[in-house]
């Protein structure tokens, strides 16, 4: 993780290209970031959820995998191992949509404060639009495909029995 705000220690993260440049699409990231400090800060709700779940995620993520394909492979035996790791998966993909608004938000945050500060004006507004609409793509991406995966386990487990 290049480019991010630390809520255990509140610093806002950024890379080099960021830090050392005077571009709009980098303005947008810093301003993104701190968008993500102001939500700590203010207490929204999505990313005090989503900060709950850290700990868990980052726990059974190590395991995941392990325990699904063990339990495909147990499942005659022990059916209920592979339903263990479809509930430790289905957690990863809550966490993902919960991601989305958190991340939306900061982006509008972002937006707002680069136009209301006048770091952005009508003739370059938009390239801070598409830097971070483009970088938000990403987490819907990421919570499609961890869903498409987690229905595909399901269905794996449904045609086992």
């Amino acid at each position: 993780m290049t480019d991010h705000y630390n809520p255990l220690n509140k610093t806002i993260n950024l890379s080099e290209p960021v830090y050392g440049s005077y571009s709009v699409a980098a303005a947008a990231v810093a301003a993104h970031e701190t968008g993500h400090a102001i939500q700590h800060a203010t207490e929204y709700a999505p990313l005090k959820m989503r900060s709950a779940l850290v700990p868990i995620v980052s726990s059974t993520s190590k395991w995941v995998m392990w325990v699904i394909l063990l339990g495909i492979i147990m499942v005659q035996t022990f059916p209920m191992l592979l339903w263990f790791g479809i509930a430790m998966f289905a957690l990863s993909t809550l966490f993902s949509f919960i991601t989305l608004p958190v991340e939306k938000d900061a982006t509008n945050r972002a937006l707002r404060w680069l136009s209301s500060a006048g770091i952005t004006d009508s003739s370059n507004h938009n390239q801070a639009v598409d830097a971070l609409r483009w970088a938000g793509y990403t987490y819907v991406v990421a919570a499609v495909g961890s869903l498409a995966t987690l229905l595909y386990y399901i269905m794996i487990a449904m045609n086992r029995r």
